[in-house]
C-alpha cells in the first residue's frame, strides 16, 4: 500500500511523536509498504494561530499524489490528524493538551490570551466532530484515550510500540548515579529533580541528557543547581547519541523520569528494557500504566520531600533497585508489545 503518515511538528523541537513517526514509517517500509511522513508545521500562538492551522489541513488534499491513490491516511497529531481522507485510520499521540487537560493548568499557555475561551471551544467541538470520522480510532497509551473520551466522548483503542533500538537495550552492573533522559523543558520537571537533590541525605547524582526546548530554559536550570548547592552532582550531558543513551541506561542505579499527565513515554519503557527501576510521581500519566509501586519502581508525590525520599531509598538499598528493574524487563516481555501487532490493528 501506499499511505501517508500526517503529524504535525514544531520547527527545530525534536521528541519522542518525531521518533514516533519516524519508527512508524520504517516499519511500514520494511513491511513493504510505500510510506511517507507529511509533517505540518505547527505554531500554537496567538491562538487564533491554530485555527488556521485548522483550515489548512482541511484543505489538503492528500488523496492521491503524482497521478497515484494514497491508499491510507495514519493520522497522528492535531491538527494533522484532521486532514481529510476516504482511508484513514487515526492512532493519536495527544490532542492540543492546552484546550483540554491543561486548559487550567499552571503550565497552561493558551489560557493567558483574552480570546482563549471561544478557540479552546471551537478546538474541542472540531474534535468531536472530525475524530469520529475515521474508520478507527486508535491512542498511543491508555492514558491518551481516557483524556479523549473525558472530554469528547469518542472511544479509542490503546496501541502501545516498542521504543526506537528496542533490542539493543542491556542491563549491566550499577554505578553511582541516577539517569535522566528527555527535552529540558517545564512539563518534564527536571526543576522538580534538582529541588529534590537539595534535600537528599546522601550525595546522590543525575545525569540529565536532552536539550532544552528554549535555550533560556536550559540556562535556567543550570542556575538553579548552583542556587541550590547541587551543581557538582548533576551533569548536563546535553544531545548524546542513541548508543550513549543506551550505555547510561545500563549503567545508572535507577532511571528518574516525573513528567505532568505524559501520554506515553519512551523513558519508562526504555528503563524497563534495561532492567532499571523507574522514579515517577502520581500525576505523571503514561507512566503508570507501566510501573507498579514497589515492584517495577517507585510511584511518588510530585514533590522535591517526596522524590528525595525515592532518590536516598534506592542510593542505599541497591539490592533492591536491582530486584525491582528485573521486574520490570519481565514486565515488558509480559506485555508482548510488537510492530506487527501495531501493524495489524492499523491495517486491518
Amino acid at each position: 500500500m501506499r499511505i501517508v503518515i500526517a503529524t504535525t511538528q514544531i520547527p527545530f523541537v525534536y521528541g519522542g511523536a518525531e521518533v514516533h513517526a519516524a519508527e512508524l514509517c520504517s516499519v511500514l517500509r520494511k513491511h513493504g509498504h510505500e510510506a511517507e511522513i507529511v509533517t505540518i508545521p505547527f505554531k500554537w500562538y496567538p491562538p487564533e494561530k491554530i485555527l488556521d492551522h485548522v483550515l489548512a489541513c482541511r484543505l489538503l488534499d492528500l488523496t492521491e499524489t503524482n497521478g497515484l491513490p494514497i491508499d491510507l491516511l495514519i493520522g497522528l497529531r492535531f491538527p494533522a490528524y484532521l486532514i481529510e481522507h476516504p482511508n484513514k485510520v487515526l492512532w493519536i499521540l495527544h490532542q492540543h493538551r492546552s484546550a483540554y487537560e491543561l486548559w487550567d493548568h499552571e503550565l497552561s499557555d493558551m489560557v493567558h490570551y483574552p480570546n482563549a475561551l471561544s478557540i479552546r471551544d471551537a478546538i474541542r467541538e472540531i474534535d468531536r466532530h472530525f475524530i469520529k470520522q475515521a474508520k478507527a480510532v486508535f491512542a498511543n497509551s491508555r492514558n491518551v484515550a481516557n483524556r479523549l473520551e473525558r472530554f469528547c466522548g469518542i472511544k479509542a483503542t490503546p496501541l502501545y510500540h516498542p521504543p526506537r533500538n528496542a533490542e539493543k537495550f542491556y542491563s549491566a552492573d550499577a554505578e553511582d548515579f541516577f539517569f535522566f533522559p528527555s527535552r529540558l523543558c517545564r512539563p518534564k520537571r527536571q526543576e522538580l529533580v534538582l529541588r529534590a537533590m537539595a534535600l537528599t541525605r546522601h550525595p546522590v547524582k543525575v545525569r540529565f541528557a536532552g536539550v532544552a526546548d528554549h535555550p533560556l530554559y536550559g540556562e535556567e536550570l543550570q542556575n538553579l543547581s548552583r542556587s541550590l548547592g547541587v551543581s557538582d552532582r548533576a551533569t548536563w550531558l546535553g544531545h548524546i547519541s542513541e548508543e550513549e543513551k543506551i550505555v547510561n541506561y545500563a549503567h545508572a542505579l535507577a532511571i528518574i523520569y516525573p513528567p505532568i499527565d505524559e501520554d506515553y513515554g519512551y523513558v519508562t519503557l526504555e528503563a524497563m528494557l534495561a532492567a532499571k527501576p523507574v522514579i515517577t510521581c502520581s500525576d505523571s500519566g503514561g507512566p503508570l500504566e507501566f510501573v507498579s509501586d514497589g515492584e517495577t519502581g517507585l510511584i511518588v508525590e510530585p514533590t522535591p520531600e517526596s522524590l528525595a525520599a525515592a532518590l536516598d531509598l534506592l542510593w542505599e538499598d541497591r539490592v533492591r533497585a536491582r530486584l525491582l528493574g528485573e521486574r520490570g524487563r519481565a514486565r515488558y516481555t509480559a506485555l508482548g508489545i510488537s510492530w506487527d501487532k501495531v501493524l495489524s490493528s492499523l491495517l486491518s
